[in-house]
């Protein structure tokens, strides 16, 4: 009587480890794969398109809270924005951090970049970190698409 229990799990075990065995191997093929991919250097990321446009702008925090938006070209003022401005706020925020983070100071633009396919970026050159603003939405990446035009005279002449 005692050997047939054992025998039966014997029988169940062998059934359980067959479907463990090929998860394994299947986890086991996974990894090569990805290491293989990795070392082959291929990027699992979607290239940039082409740049169609791009302006060099600088955000200060001005004293009463509000931020200055100045064309780093012309040096002329071209947006203000007051109030909350939570996404703006913490996008800014966000490359600053990472400038302070590499003790870079905060007087080299930002570069707002338009790409051909209509993907807006927001890219620091001095540390490379970049914010890919359609990521957020339309309302979002429209707080910064309006700053592409801001101040410029766009009047035929």
């Amino acid at each position: 009587m005692s050997t047939l229990p054992n025998a039966h799990w014997s029988q169940h075990n062998q059934g359980l480890s067959r479907p463990m065995a090929w998860i394994g191997v299947v986890l086991l093929a996974v990894l090569v794969a990805v290491g293989l991919a990795r070392w082959s250097g291929l990027n699992p990321r979607t290239p940039d398109a082409g740049v169609q446009w791009q302006r060099a702008l600088n955000f200060t925090d001005l004293p009463g809270g509000d931020i200055a938006v100045q064309d780093a070209d012309s040096h002329e003022m071209v947006a203000r924005f007051s109030g909350e401005q939570g996404f703006l706020r913490s996008t800014l925020r966000a490359l600053a951090r990472e400038r302070h983070r590499e003790k870079i100071g905060a007087q080299a633009p930002l570069l707002l970049v338009g790409r051909t396919d209509g993907r807006l970026t927001l890219l620091d050159p001095t540390t490379q970190q970049r914010i890919d603003l359609e990521s957020f939405g339309p309302t979002n990446a429209a707080v910064f698409a309006g700053l592409r035009l801001a101040g410029l005279d766009t009047a035929p002449h």
